[in-house]
């Protein structure tokens, strides 16, 4: 995987069929955005996704807490709507570097590829945020993310993705209560002219586990276990290709590949079936290793396509140094695997 840094400019990228072209129905451009307040188990979840062949967007602001959030309307806060209005553009680029939602999100690029301003007020003013994200790694290009989007794709459109780690203070209130001193490293990405359908995917379980120990160690990943046991005789995969499709680490602010990862998932919640225990040991492209343990302190259903779950949760994570992480780890599956969780797939037929 190559680490040539992506183009700040692509922070702005929502383009538009042209005249004439036909773009597949399921194509989308993505921002997301995170952040936490760990003290209080909180985590914050902000998307926007972007429909440029029906020129409308979705998306929103879901804030959680704890572990009990079975449905989105658990969430302390959820305000997620599935149609608004199409952000204005000029030449297919953000207008001054600007979007806002007509659910009551606002995302200012203040300087492309580096510092974003992410604003937010609820209907009914009792929630709401003012935070301020600043990179601390380049902006660095991800390969595919859900199952079935790398076969979908259009190689012509030249889709992309993009990812990095921030550093984001500023100030939340929830509910009325207030918590004034957000001060965390979350990551954030994004894609462009990604095709992702809605159709069922028969794939295992996908996670992604970014983590940020201070400016010296960044890492990410995303595939599946390493654990066949959890999904054994469910899913064919080919035992000789890797468990994860992408990975990268920044160490002492040098960008590396990853060519190992074993992610050995320890617990799984009962209800939602997300893991809540896990270890991943990864091998750079230089031969450092890397174990990283995994807890998490908050997770949610959140809102998603209508053919697959969507979990995404605070996680705690911890280095072979000691080191303390919290970061979103955010896990999909698909309905073979949810009705063998719930011991419904033997009467499927």
């Amino acid at each position: 995987m190559s680490f040539q840094e992506v183009p700040a400019e692509s922070d702005l990228w929502v383009p538009l069929p042209g005249p004439g072209e036909q773009w597949d129905d399921h194509t989308i451009h993505t921002h997301y955005f995170g952040f936490s307040e760990p003290q209080n188990s909180i985590g914050v979840f902000i998307y926007i996704r972007y429909m440029p062949v029906f020129k409308l967007i979705q998306g929103g602001v879901c804030i959680f807490k704890g572990k009990d959030n079975l449905k989105a309307l658990d969430c302390e806060h959820c305000n997620f709507l599935n149609t608004m209005p199409y952000p204005e553009t000029v030449n297919n680029l953000l207008k001054d570097n600007v979007v806002q939602t007509k659910n009551g999100l606002r995302v200012e690029f203040i300087e492309p590829g580096r510092k974003v301003r992410i604003q937010y007020e609820s209907p009914d003013g009792r929630t709401s945020f003012d935070v301020l994200q600043t990179a601390i790694t380049p902006l660095l290009p991800r390969g595919h993310v859900m199952p079935g989007e790398n076969l979908h794709t259009d190689p012509t459109q030249k889709p992309g993705g993009s990812e990095q780690f921030m550093h984001c203070t500023g100030t939340m209130t929830v509910n009325g209560k207030v918590f004034d001193k957000i001060d965390c490293y979350p990551v954030r990405d994004r894609s462009w002219r990604q095709v992702r359908t809605e159709a069922e995917v028969d794939f295992p379980p996908v996670g992604w586990s970014p983590m940020a120990f201070g400016p010296d160690l960044q890492f990410n990943q995303v595939g599946y276990d390493s654990s066949p046991q959890n999904w054994r005789g469910l899913f064919k995969v080919d035992p000789s290709r890797p468990v994860h499709y992408f990975a990268w680490v920044v160490n002492q602010g040098e960008v590396r590949n990853v060519s190992k990862v074993k992610r050995d998932i320890i617990k799984i919640h009962p209800e939602l079936f997300i893991a809540t225990e896990q270890v991943i040991e990864a091998e750079d492209d230089k031969g450092e290793k890397y174990t990283f343990r995994g807890e998490a302190v908050a997770i949610a259903h959140l809102p998603s396509w209508p053919n697959n779950i969507f979990m995404d949760s605070l996680y705690k994570w911890t280095d072979d140094q000691g080191r303390v992480s919290y970061c979103a780890y955010q896990e999909a599956f698909y309905h073979k695997y949810y009705r063998f969780c719930r011991g419904k797939l033997e009467h499927s037929g």
